[in-house]
């Protein structure tokens, strides 16, 4: 199973606690398509990276999507070769939600081409030309985008090779060689990235991952972060099942009730306690974590 539909099928348990809240969180999702079928970004904009979220957790809920109009727009952005990575990999993702069978003829070959434009000289893959070598990130990223056109990366040993060199000496992966210290998102990605491989993780990156709960609920950033997120819970939620790392029961309620304090009766979710603003993004990651607690 891809990335994208292993994460499809956690969301869609998400009812499962959401309740008779789902109907809100459904209408949220209606609303966020606009006339052209895409999705704004928070300065109102349409965007392929919020788009993407837009319709994953709406076919996770179940909410019809304009296809017709989404896949004309998604046509003005040709092979993406404009695009950075993050957006090359979510015109990818929106073209697999709406069926690759349906994409214009010779389209696939053009956007695995793009794709290997980010491929750095250590195998790994980031979008930033500025370096030399690959991000956590970016492999998710990249790995994704290739199992969204039925393919796999070209050496991906070398791929797997590249996240070594952003091992941390407290367990963890950083999106940079050398640093002292992990970030839980680099972490959650590069653990979700070698498990899905059927490559051995190594047992401290579960532990390390645990140990960024804070002890209102939800997952730290970083270490010694001033509060918890939603992506840094959903991410950490999602690598720890992978890794069949369970929460403890005070630490499941914990999570729920901090998760229910990003809840707005508008339908969507709050990034952080910090956040006023809803998005698609967020509300996703709201869903993932939700369905995983649910689990």
């Amino acid at each position: 199973m891809s990335l994208r539909l292993q994460l499809l099928e956690v969301v869609r348990q998400a009812p499962r606690l959401l309740g008779d809240s789902t109907d809100r969180v459904r209408d949220f999702q209606r609303r966020q398509f606009n006339a052209v079928g895409a999705a704004c970004d928070r300065a109102g904009q349409p965007d392929l990276y919020y788009t993407i979220f837009a319709l994953a957790g709406a076919q996770a809920l179940g909410v019809p999507v304009p296809e017709e109009q989404t896949r004309a727009w998604l046509g003005t952005f040709g092979a993406g070769a404009k695009l950075d990575l993050v957006h090359l990999g979510a015109l990818i993702r929106c073209w697999a939600a709406l069926g690759v069978d349906q994409m214009p003829s010779g389209l696939t070959e053009n956007l695995l081409d793009g794709l290997e434009h980010f491929r750095k000289p250590d195998g790994g893959y980031e979008g930033d030309p500025g370096l030399a070598h690959g991000t956590a990130y970016g492999a998710f990223v990249a790995l994704g985008a290739y199992q969204d056109l039925r393919q796999a990366p070209p050496r991906p040993l070398q791929l797997v090779r590249s996240l070594q060199r952003l091992r941390t000496a407290d367990g963890a992966w950083s999106n940079a060689p050398g640093l002292p210290l992990g970030s839980l998102n680099a972490t959650a990605g590069a653990v979700t990235l070698i498990s899905h491989l059927g490559l051995p993780v190594p047992r401290e990156a579960g532990d390390w991952l645990l140990a960024q709960f804070h002890p209102q609920g939800g997952f730290l950033a970083v270490p010694n972060a001033p509060l918890p997120d939603l992506l840094s819970t959903a991410s950490a939620l999602h690598a720890l099942a992978c890794l069949e790392r369970r929460l403890t029961a005070e630490q499941h309620e914990r999570c729920l009730d901090f998760i229910d304090t990003l809840w707005s009766a508008e339908g969507g979710f709050h990034g952080h306690w910090a956040d006023d603003y809803l998005d698609a993004e967020y509300t996703f990651y709201g869903l993932l974590a939700l369905g995983h607690l649910s689990l």
